[in-house]
């Protein structure tokens, strides 16, 4: 069996990629493989027999030294290879697979993995290796401007919007070049195939397609929950309140239906768009809740809404709203519609109010078979599907 060291920013369920990486991390052990971790030392971090190996905390934020610090980090350069060089000598891995590395960890553990004699694989989450700032957005609309020429993120200040940081980032992305990445990584992970597409525009090889799962707690939730055809009179958006997620296109047409929409999550949006929308009875803002309130949510909804303005990749909440058995009415963008089939769904113009009014008026009177997408996603999303396919990587 093969021993693989799993490498992510952050060590708790702070974002989609943390959630795939411990997901990753206890499929693997469930099959046997002897399995490590490295992380950036967190107090949110879980517990980890590995955690006196994770690299100290660094932060961007603070005074000058502690900028200094992280600047170090994203090149390489301090205490990072002191500590990654430790885990690899004492855990010996044959397959290093990475996440999110960039800025907290940095690339530079792909180049020792590789001078290590482990194999390295790469999860993309993100855009980062093609736009230096991430999201692929420049004044809120999909750019690819970077994917060729790294210095429009100086000309644009795509990152926050300051000069420093995107300067930064620009040094990090030239530093960190496709010719570096390339020869240090023996294959890349992209869950889904429009975030192949991308990497191929960006020039980028050794590209496996493989989609994300669903867990195997959260995958017997969902094989347990009974009555899936008993629905309730609402749909659902569950995510974060962000512009780039969609959320004032979605309230602005939820306005003029009159069915009931439950918003769940948070973020920078949710105080001014809880304000704006404090009239519309057909509107409830639930907050975060936990995952098996989300499952029930889900299950229990006439479809869930995936209002993206970005590039989304193989997002989760679609994934687990079509495990629940739940449609979902999704923009037409990035890796959204090649999750959605003419029975589990409907697409509209992203950022298009009236196209997501009409979707969702369809949706709502549409009869869907609630138990056929219910079964068809959980053998499509499940675990064992996932295992089969990154063995065939580790191979």
């Amino acid at each position: 069996m093969k021993r693989v060291l799993i490498v992510n920013k952050f060590y708790y369920n702070r974002g989609g990629d943390c959630v795939c990486a411990i997901n990753l991390e206890k499929l693997l052990k469930t099959k046997g493989h002897q399995v490590a971790v490295f992380a950036m030392q967190y107090d949110e971090n879980l517990t980890s027999e590995y955690s006196s190996y994770f690299a100290p905390e660094v932060s961007f934020s603070g005074g000058i030294s502690s900028k200094l610090n992280a600047a170090k980090r994203i090149f390489g350069l301090g205490d990072i290879k002191v500590q990654f060089a430790k885990i690899l000598n004492d855990f010996k891995p044959d397959i290093v697979h990475l996440n999110n590395i960039h800025s907290y960890i940095s690339p530079v553990v792909a180049k020792m993995a590789k001078n290590f004699g482990a194999k390295v694989v790469w999860t993309l989450h993100d855009y980062k290796l093609l736009c230096p700032s991430y999201a692929c957005l420049r004044n809120g609309k999909p750019c690819e401007l970077c994917f060729n020429d790294k210095h429009h993120i100086l000309k644009h200040k795509c990152m926050k919007g300051s000069t420093v940081a995107s300067l930064l980032a620009h040094l990090e992305a030239k530093w960190w070049n496709k010719a570096k990445l390339e020869k240090y990584t023996d294959a890349f992970i992209c869950p889904s195939q429009f975030m192949q597409s991308r990497m191929q525009l960006g020039g980028f090889g050794k590209l496996n397609v493989v989609c994300n799962f669903i867990d195997p707690v959260k995958l017997d939730r969902f094989k347990n929950i009974q009555e899936v055809d008993k629905r309730d009179n609402y749909y659902v958006y569950v995510g974060r309140l962000s512009t780039e997620k969609g959320v004032a296109t979605l309230l602005k047409a939820a306005k003029q239906l009159p069915y009931t929409l439950k918003i769940v999550g948070g973020g920078p949006l949710k105080d001014e768009l809880m304000i704006q929308y404090a009239d519309c009875k057909n509107i409830e803002f639930l907050g975060h809740q936990d995952a098996e309130t989300v499952a029930q949510l889900f299950s229990k909804a006439k479809f869930s809404i995936a209002p993206s303005e970005c590039y989304e990749n193989n997002p989760l909440s679609v994934i687990e709203s079509l495990c629940a058995g739940t449609p979902v009415i999704g923009a037409n963008i990035g890796g959204i519609p090649e999750l959605i089939k003419d029975n589990n769904g409907l697409t509209y113009n992203s950022g298009d109010a009236d196209s997501l009014n009409q979707a969702i008026d369809s949706a709502w009177s549409k009869v869907w078979d609630y138990n056929s997408i219910k079964q068809e996603s959980l053998s499509a999303f499940s675990p064992d599907e996932h295992y089969a396919k990154i063995m065939s990587i580790y191979e």
